[in-house]
């Protein structure tokens, strides 16, 4: 009889390539989009496994995890989410989760996950280990401990989870990483979305005074306006309706070391005005609390746009701003260091093999050159995606064309053109087929009437969410990490 899986999940999109995916492989797959209608659910139906997601629109999915482990305590549950974040993986361990994975998803793995999932016995899916107290102070469960990365070399804090790359633009990098660890800087760093931001905060962290002390990462690109005060500044018992404990914040957590705050434009206007508080006479106060509590933490923080512009358009404060920029460092796409794309690769296809216990001994001359010639939208995030994925599809000893995504060998299609050229649509001034930007398209005039359709589309939608990309990607109904691709497509073939 075939398992069944219970899929929860708010995300349309995700329901449906796990639904397709998983019925495919023989699972029985029921899918609900609440907390709610989960507990409802499971009060009249049998599953074997639940995939269930950490943000849902009724419910925190801890909360939810907490619920479904005093139903039933034996069905083992996977938690989802779209960004890593340390206090609620360990709580999700301490909480009974099976295990704890992050979007993008990769089909493969997951299966693999869920595979393993089934085969322990019934109380094995009941009791997690929490994460040990130097791993969660660095801000990683035991999982992303192993996977994390700073890019290309071995990192300066003689770390040998993270690699340094040989060009000149990340040597300038680790110059620059040196001279700042040391002083109690606030630093900026700049750069696209999976180019390796959190992993030059660590590696500033880990080379600091305070490196034995926590390393605190949030996404504030994640967090709810409703709720972002209490996730950084934390509340007291009975703040505001649902504050049924005192809760720590972020920057508690991170007292005497290094917090480090992603996508920070995304906050809203009030709580950039208690983060200046914070800034300015290093204490904080909790959501509902009466009593200052004093801070000794170093601020990191990161955007992948240019906060002076923010400041401009009154998207970030001033003097906030001025408050941060004691110093900068700006990180280079993949693209723009294509020495150091097989270095990384390797690098990746080590860790992989140690992961899968596989032998895999490198990649074709044809995967280098495809790899070479890739633009690698989502920068090293992706690139790690595409080697784990392709070292499990790989049966040889090297990495075949075979084993990657479609639209990677697709790219093949495109030649790469340095000549850049602005203009206001992605295929204004096409001649011959060819496209304005960076790249020659050789594509049907189909495939150049859905690009323009899609930048269009894109390019509303972040006027209509006054360029806020959270907000966008909601009304354009996908996640994040995908607009964010799709804009640095276009970024390209525009050159802007």
């Amino acid at each position: 009889m075939n398992k069944r899986i219970l899929v929860i999940d708010d995300d349309r999109d995700m329901c449906l390539l796990l639904n397709r995916f998983l019925t495919r492989n023989q699972f029985h797959v029921d899918e609900v989009s609440t907390g709610r209608k989960a507990l409802a659910y499971l009060e009249t139906s049998e599953t074997d496994l639940i995939l269930c997601d950490v943000r849902l629109d009724d419910m925190d999915g801890i909360t939810l995890l907490a619920k479904i482990k005093e139903m039933i305590p034996s069905v083992p549950v996977i938690m989802i989410t779209g960004y890593s974040d340390i206090r609620t993986s360990v709580k999700a361990m301490k909480l009974g989760a099976y295990d704890y994975v992050t979007k993008p998803l990769l089909p493969e793995e997951i299966l693999i996950t869920i595979q393993k999932a089934l085969s322990q016995p019934a109380q094995a899916s009941t009791v997690k280990q929490a994460a040990p107290v130097s791993e969660m102070e660095n801000g990683r469960t035991p999982q992303q401990s192993a996977v994390h990365f700073v890019p290309g070399g071995q990192s300066a804090s003689g770390n040998e989870k993270y690699i340094f790359g040989n060009t000149e633009s990340f040597k300038k990098i680790i110059h620059q990483v040196k001279l700042v660890a040391p002083t109690n800087y606030s630093v900026i760093i700049y750069g696209e979305s999976g180019s390796g931001k959190e992993a030059i905060a660590n590696e500033i962290h880990k080379l600091s005074k305070r490196n034995a002390k926590p390393f605190v990462a949030i996404d504030c690109g994640a967090l709810s306006k409703e709720l972002a005060g209490s996730e950084l500044f934390g509340h007291e018992k009975g703040a505001f309706t649902g504050a049924l404990n005192q809760k720590v914040g972020s920057f508690e957590l991170a007292n005497g070391g290094t917090i480090f705050l992603d996508e920070i434009a995304n906050l809203s206007y009030e709580i950039q005005v208690s983060l200046l508080r914070v800034v300015q006479e290093r204490k904080m106060r909790r959501v509902g609390g009466v009593k200052d509590i004093e801070l000794d933490v170093r601020i990191i923080i990161a955007s992948n746009e240019q906060l002076w512009d923010a400041t401009r358009t009154g998207k970030f404060r001033e003097d906030l701003y001025h408050r941060f920029n004691e110093f900068s460092i700006n990180v280079p796409p993949l693209r723009e260091r294509r020495e150091d794309i097989m270095l990384l690769a390797e690098h990746f296809l080590r860790q992989t093999n140690s992961e899968l216990g596989k032998q895999v001994k490198g990649f074709s001359p044809d995967v280098e050159e495809v790899f070479k010639n890739y633009v690698w939208y989502g920068n090293l995030r992706e690139l790690k995606n595409v080697v784990k994925r392709a070292t499990l599809l790989t049966e040889g000893e090297k990495i075949e064309l075979y084993t990657l995504p479609f639209e990677i060998t697709h790219f093949s299609k495109l030649q790469f053109n340095e000549s850049a050229n602005q203009n206001s649509s992605p295929h204004d001034g096409e001649e011959n087929g060819n496209s304005a930007g960076n790249f020659k398209f050789r594509e049907t005039s189909l495939r150049k009437a859905t690009i323009d359709a899609e930048y269009q589309m894109i390019l509303d939608a972040l006027k209509e969410a006054n360029y806020n990309k959270s907000k966008a990607a909601r009304i354009l109904n996908i996640d994040r990490k995908t607009l964010y691709n799709k804009m640095s497509l276009y970024k390209e073939l525009k050159n802007t």
